[in-house]
């Protein structure tokens, strides 16, 4: 097997004209070309005048040593199968915390070892977390253990189900082909920033679920972990609570994948004993603009082909404090959600469906924010400096008994001159339960509403139209990562707790889907190492 990379093509080709393409390209004939199978597929839009496709694809020819010593762009592909999975000993089923992308990994590779583990949400599974989900955007009532944040799928299950990942992984493809596997579509296999939508994800994380308690796994929603049961510094079991019961569970082993918002079970990690660390972290705003003038930025004049769908954009800068700014976890053709977890407070994140054909686009635009920002020491300030920002933007946006969990906005123009919002203009704000129009300096800190203004006219150079008068900044993004780090050793342990496995993004290990998946995998796999 060879792989042809680099390849260029039209936006409009076919199977047959590729072949075509590709026979031209390397001089064969139509009998010695074997196969020809699509690797992987780019938007190269840097000439807007030109856009068009560049291709990986791997081809089965005649004769491939005399090939490869004509092309240079042709190199062997070399499957090196995974390594197989442990067989372990287990005295009790290892126990896993939390139902996102990180702890079902987990438990599935777990589960694929023989190692029947037990796995436990605090919140619903997701069918039923969907509808609590929905009721806040339509009502503004916010379920506790049951939201954008705490459920089944974790955080992701409620985004744009992008599978981006920056993490160099053998396991890469095996998240993605599990993902198809169950459900999700084959595209995400060969495009180069892969999303599923919120609206396909869901099954797809039930179906999941399913295939861990066939493999012999024990799935457990609405139960907490409460506390860690130790003995001599060993992990001997943990007591959970589910439907106001308390039990303890015996266990020697606890993978930890509690998310990036579980502030009270990490309080209660930290009263237990758990070393902990504060980690730098990003906050800011969501940004919106019209879907339509996206697309013609990234695109020119081949915005709308529908090969192409919406346009995505990934923005960076540095400000002169040096402090990065940057777009994260965009939403072509999305929405922004209500993604709080804790009352009297206001969080925003963006979603997509599979479509993504709403009308506007949206993206995170956060600042980076240093321990030094935090106000002390402590390990757990970070939660502290995001619960007083969301704490804000609440008594900004919901200043009577009418309004419940809207959000402060403004546009883009009266934020760059410090003058509140008196009326939208060519971009409606997308969020629900609703918004309030307001001045984000009585929401967000200095330093953040400083940098942003500083980034908005910088990144406007970089995607034209960025800075638009009419864009719409709604606040606050404070749950893009963890602010804090529970430091592990070689083994994947925690500091100082033997059985003790931190895991994935409220772990401080992981920034998306893809990467705590990954995480997930390589937890799983070092305790079956451990225990073999």
């Amino acid at each position: 097997m060879l792989r042809l990379s680099n390849f260029p093509v039209p936006l409009d080709y076919t199977e047959s004209s590729l072949r075509k393409l590709v026979l031209k390209k390397l001089g064969l004939s139509e009998d010695q070309l074997l196969s020809l199978k699509l690797y992987r597929r780019s938007v190269d839009a840097r000439d807007k005048g030109d856009v068009h496709f560049v291709l990986s694809l791997d081809l089965q020819v005649k004769n491939e040593a005399a090939l490869l010593k004509r092309h240079k762009q042709l190199i062997p592909v070399n499957n090196h199968p995974l390594p197989p999975l442990p067989k372990p000993h287990f005295d009790h089923p290892p126990l896993v915390v939390g139902a996102g992308p990180a702890g079902l990994f987990c438990a599935l590779t777990l589960a694929k070892a023989g190692a029947n583990p037990i796995l436990i949400e605090r919140g619903k599974p997701v069918e039923l977390r969907a509808q609590d989900v929905d009721r806040m955007s339509r009502e503004g009532l916010l379920e506790e253990e049951s939201n954008v944040q705490f459920g089944e799928g974790g955080a992701g299950a409620f985004s744009d189900g992008k599978l981006t990942c920056g993490v160099k992984s053998p396991y890469l493809r095996e998240v993605l082909e599990t993902f198809v596997a169950h459900g999700a579509p084959e595209n995400i296999l060969i495009d180069p920033k892969p999303h599923i939508g919120t609206d396909r994800l869901k099954p797809v994380v039930a179906s999941i679920r399913k295939e861990i308690i066939r493999l012999g796994g024990t799935v457990l929603f609405e139960t907490r972990l409460d506390r860690l049961i130790l003995r001599a510094g060993n992990v001997v079991g943990v007591e959970i609570s589910s439907q106001g019961q308390k039990r303890e569970i015996e266990t020697e082993q606890v993978l930890l994948a509690i998310g990036h918002s579980a502030r009270d079970t990490v309080q209660r990690l930290f009263e237990d004993g758990v070393h902990m660390e504060q980690k730098p972290f990003a906050m800011g705003v969501r940004i919106e603009h019209p879907r339509t003038m996206i697309d013609r930025s990234q695109y020119g004049s081949f915005a709308g082909h529908p090969r192409l769908g919406a346009a995505s954009y990934k923005l960076t800068c540095h400000t002169q404090d040096g402090r990065g700014v940057y777009t994260f976890c965009m939403c072509p053709g999305g929405h922004i959600i209500a993604a709080a977890s804790q009352p009297e407070g206001v969080v925003v994140n963006g979603m997509s469906y599979h479509a993504r054909d709403a009308e506007n686009s949206n993206a995170a635009l956060l600042v980076g924010v240093r321990t030094e920002d935090f106000g002390d020491d402590h390990p757990l300030t970070g939660f502290i400096l995001q619960r007083k920002i969301e704490r804000a933007a609440y008594r900004a946006a919901n200043t009577n008994s009418s309004s419940s969990f809207f959000a402060p906005a403004q546009r883009v123009e009266d934020f760059l001159q410090d003058r509140i919002t008196t009326g939208w203009g060519e971009v409606t704000p997308s969020y629900r339960p609703g918004v309030t129009m307001a001045d984000l300096r009585a929401v967000l800190p200095e330093f953040i509403v400083h940098n942003l203004k500083i980034a908005l006219t910088v990144l406007d150079r970089q995607l034209h139209g960025f800075a638009l008068p009419d864009a719409v900044l709604t606040a606050p993004e404070t749950r893009s990562s963890s602010p804090v780090r529970l430091p592990r050793d070689e083994t994947g342990q925690a500091i100082e707790i033997s059985g003790l496995y931190p895991v994935g993004e409220g772990a401080g290990y992981a920034g998306g889907i893809v990467s705590a998946a990954l995480d997930g995998i390589g937890a799983a796999r070092k305790v079956l190492e451990n225990n073999t």
